[in-house]
């Protein structure tokens, strides 16, 4: 049971599950040397049709410029991400997963999914979708 947070024991349950959720999926990642935020880094790097600049890619991950810039560094620093050159703005840099970027995004993708895949094996299709229609709700509700 979630510990009293709000004013709504639902809430608090959601939030708890979704920390709970990210602590399970985390552990899982670290052995193989990722973790959420670098897999979020990394995906997002690997979706784009081209490189994105740091702040599209802060935006991208709802993440603060300031840690995008860290993640990046620590990217940057295991080989992963390349800094290449704006080709219209020569002051500017882009971002790009390295081929052992693009490996290693593949694997921590796979971690992820068989995470996930653990951690929701107890729900089946109907409760899936029962579970997602709700969720919807509560978005359609605070858009």
């Amino acid at each position: 049971m979630a510990v009293q947070g709000s004013s709504d024991i639902l809430i608090d349950e959601l939030y708890e599950t979704t920390h709970q959720l990210r602590n399970f999926v985390e552990a899982r990642l670290r052995t193989g040397g990722a973790s959420v935020a670098r897999l979020r880094t990394m995906r997002m790097l690997a979706r784009a049709e081209q490189p994105l600049r740091m702040r599209d890619l802060s935006e991208m991950t709802g993440v603060a410029a300031r840690t995008t810039t860290s993640i990046v560094d620590t990217l940057e620093r295991d080989g992963l991400v390349e800094r290449v050159r704006h080709p219209h703005d020569r002051r500017a840099f882009l971002l790009r997963l390295t081929d052992e970027g693009l490996r290693c995004h593949r694997e921590a993708e796979e971690v992820d999914r068989l995470a996930l895949a653990e951690a929701t094996a107890g729900l089946d299709d109907e409760d899936r979708e029962r579970m997602r229609a709700l969720l919807a709700r509560i978005r359609s509700a605070t858009s």
